[in-house]
C-alpha cells in the first residue's frame, strides 16, 4: 500500500469514535464498531451495512516499524475506501 494512503488510513481510523456506532460510507448505511487492544497499538473494526449484505472487518497495528493493515478476507482497497469515506452520524441526545 502507499505510504501516504496508509498514513491518511490510520488518521481516519484514530479519528473514529471507540465503540459502536452508526455511520455512512459510499452512499449506505452501517453499524460499526472499532475496538482499541494493547494501550492503542492495535484495533479491531467491524461493519455491518444497515438492509444490505455489506460487510467490512479489519485489524490494525501501529508497530515500532510501521503500521499494518490486515482486511479480514476482503482487499485492501475495498477496506481503504470504505475508511476514507466513512461518516460517523452524529450522536443522538437521549430525551
Amino acid at each position: 500500500m502507499n505510504p501516504s494512503r496508509l498514513a491518511r488510513l490510520e488518521t481516519a481510523l484514530l479519528a473514529l469514535p471507540n465503540g459502536s456506532f452508526t455511520g455512512a460510507s459510499q452512499d449506505r448505511r452501517y453499524i460499526v464498531t472499532k475496538s482499541l487492544f494493547n494501550a492503542g497499538k492495535s484495533m479491531k473494526l467491524v461493519a455491518e451495512e444497515l438492509g444490505g449484505a455489506d460487510y467490512i472487518s479489519l485489524n490494525f497495528y501501529r508497530l515500532a516499524r510501521g503500521s499494518r493493515l490486515f482486511p479480514c478476507e476482503m482487499s485492501v482497497e475495498k477496506v481503504t475506501d470504505f475508511i476514507l469515506d466513512l461518516r460517523p452520524h452524529p450522536v443522538q441526545a437521549e430525551a
